[in-house]
C-alpha cells in the first residue's frame, strides 16, 4: 500500500564499488565506538569522519589506480553519493542512541537496575537512511574472514604444541628450556635495574640534591629505545615546575613592591600616603 514505509530488503550481493567503499573506510580511522545493536556489539562511526575519509588525497589516489573499484570524488556531492553505497547495500545502516530508562524502572519500564558501560551506546536501526555529518552509522559488513580463520588456526596449532610437548624430540625441549631460561633471566635483570635505579636515586637526593635518575623514561610511554634514552638525568624540583606552571598561564613573576606610611598634613587634619620605596 502506498504512504507505509516499504522493508529493507537486502539485495542478492552487495555491488563491487560498495564492496570497495566498505572497505576503504574499514580500513581507516574513523574513531570507531562500540555499541550494542539487538544485544550485539557492533562498530560505530560518525558520517563526518567518513566523508573527510572519502574527500582525502588516499582517498584519490587509490581511486585514480587503474582497475579500481572505487567511485571518484571531486566534490562533498559525490562522497555523499559514494557513502550512499554502504545502506543501499546493507553494508552500513544509520542508527540513533536509544534513551533508557533511570535506576528506578520509570517510564513504564520494570523495576531494577540494569548494568551499563560508560561510554557504550545501545542504539537502534532508523527508517530513513540520511547522510548528514552529525549522525551516526552502524558497520554490519565485518569485511574478509581470511585473517579471523588463520589467527584461529595458529592458536588451535599453539595449544596442539603445548599438549604433545612430552612428544618433542629432546632437542627441540632442550631449546624451549634455554629459551625460557633466557626470557627469565630478562625479567630478572629489568627488575634488578628497576631496583639499582631507585637505590641510586635515593642516594643521590639526600648527598647531591635533586638527585639522580637512571634511564628517567624507563617506564614512561614510549618506544622500547627511547625508554634507555636519555642514561641519566636530574630529577626536577618542585619549585621550578610550580614556577613553571604560572608562566604558562601568563601570571607575570613581579616582586611585591615594599609599601610605607608618611604622615601628611593637612588643615588640621593628619593623612596617610602610601610611598613606594624603589
Amino acid at each position: 500500500m502506498s504512504g507505509q514505509p516499504q522493508p529493507i530488503t537486502a539485495p542478492p550481493k552487495p555491488s563491487d564499488e560498495a564492496l570497495a567503499v566498505a572497505s576503504f573506510l574499514r580500513n581507516t580511522n574513523l574513531k570507531s565506538r562500540t555499541c550494542i545493536l539487538q544485544g550485539q556489539r557492533k562498530d560505530l562511526f560518525k558520517v563526518k569522519r567518513a566523508l573527510r575519509a572519502l574527500e582525502s588525497p588516499e582517498y584519490a589516489k587509490l581511486s585514480s589506480k587503474k582497475g579500481s573499484k572505487l567511485p571518484k570524488v571531486t566534490n562533498r556531492a559525490e562522497a555523499e553519493n559514494a557513502f550512499r553505497l554502504l545502506p543501499m547495500n546493507l553494508l552500513a545502516l544509520r542508527v540513533s542512541k536509544v534513551e533508557h530508562a533511570d535506576e528506578e524502572g520509570h517510564e513504564g519500564h520494570s523495576h531494577g537496575k540494569k548494568k551499563r558501560v560508560k561510554g557504550q551506546w545501545d542504539v537502534k536501526i532508523e527508517q530513513h537512511q540520511e547522510v548528514r555529518e552529525e549522525l551516526y552509522y552502524c558497520w554490519f559488513w565485518e569485511g574478509p574472514q581470511w585473517k579471523q580463520t588463520v589467527m584461529a588456526v595458529g592458536v588451535l596449532a599453539v595449544l596442539l604444541a603445548v599438549v604433545m610437548f612430552p612428544l618433542w624430540p629432546p632437542i627441540m625441549r632442550l631449546g624451549v628450556w634455554y629459551l625460557s631460561m633466557g626470557l627469565l633471566g630478562l625479567v630478572g635483570l629489568f627488575i634488578a635495574m628497576s631496583i639499582f635505579r631507585l637505590i641510586l636515586f635515593i642516594i643521590t637526593m639526600v648527598v647531591v640534591p635533586p638527585g639522580l635518575w637512571l634511564y628517567p623514561n624507563l617506564f614512561e610511554d614510549v618506544g622500547f629505545f627511547d625508554s634507555f634514552r636519555p642514561v641519566w638525568a636530574w630529577e626536577k624540583p618542585k619549585k621550578a615546575k610550580a614556577k613553571k606552571s604560572k608562566a604558562v598561564k601568563g601570571a607575570p613573576a613581579v616582586e611585591p613592591a615594599t609599601m610605607t606610611t608618611a604622615p601628611v598634613t593637612g588643615s588640621g587634619a593628619t593623612k596617610k600616603a602610601f610611598v613606594e620605596e624603589e
